[in-house]
Parts: structure tokens; C-alpha cells; sequence
């Protein structure tokens, strides 16, 4: 089964991101083999949108199995529109969340973690502030 496990970094042994659509890498991960991709989120910079365009991603690429820290309500509505699972609550180094998942440590959730805009940073939804 193709894992896709949200990581600050490009291998198995990074740490997960506990964002979704503004993590770093998107690793997917053959739960049998353990062969991996490392794919850059080109969505993490995106004004709007991040969750929804990162879920579009790993759907073209035959996940069918999400773990993450968190999932917004957009980015969920997604995932679940593609038919992929969703794993959070997931910490740690990328392979030990697959391992988990594989000895059935870790549960699915049904609905969205956080609010919407939640991995964008403090006020300003983290675009900046222009000041005159």
C-alpha cells in the first residue's frame, strides 16, 4: 500500500511535519517494500489552498493512506473526496509512523484536527503585514 507520511525532510528518517499542507516533503512510502519518494510540497508557500493542492498530489500519485500531525477541514474534505484514509495525531521519525501503522498502532480519524489556516503561522495568517 502507498503511505504518504507529511516530513520536514526527504527521507525515512526525518521528522514528521505535523502539518499536512504546509509540510516541507510529502514521503511516500511502499508499506511492503519501505521504497520511498521524497516529493517537495511546492504547496507549502501557496497564499491559499495549501491542503487541498497537497491532497490533489498525493491522489495522482496512487496513496491511499495519509499520516500526519493534523488536517484542516478543506484539506480533509479533499483527501476523503479521493478516497484516501487519514492517519494524525502521528510524531516522530517517518519510518517509526509506518512501522506503527503496519503493527496497527496508530488510528484513522474521521473528521478534520484543526480549524481552517492552521499550519500558516500567528496573526496575518503568515503572509506578512505590509506597513506604510
Amino acid at each position: 500500500m502507498k503511505i504518504c507520511v507529511t516530513s520536514t525532510g526527504n527521507s525515512l528518517d526525518a521528522q514528521i511535519d505535523p502539518r499536512f499542507g504546509r509540510c516541507s516533503y510529502l514521503v511516500i512510502v511502499d508499506s511492503e517494500t519501505m521504497q520511498f519518494e521524497a516529493i517537495p510540497n511546492t504547496a507549502a508557500g501557496a497564499t491559499g489552498g495549501a491542503g487541498i493542492q497537497a491532497a490533489q498530489t498525493i491522489a495522482s500519485k496512487g496513496v491511499k493512506l495519509l499520516i500526519t500531525g493534523n488536517v484542516g477541514p478543506k484539506a480533509f474534505q479533499a483527501l476523503a473526496a479521493a478516497g484516501l484514509e487519514i492517519v494524525t495525531g502521528a510524531f516522530g521519525i517517518v519510518r517509526d509512523s509506518v512501522e506503527k501503522f503496519k503493527r496497527g498502532e496508530l488510528m484513522k480519524t474521521g473528521t478534520p484536527t484543526v480549524g481552517g489556516h492552521f499550519g500558516m503561522g500567528g496573526k496575518g495568517g503568515g503572509r506578512g503585514v505590509c506597513r506604510p
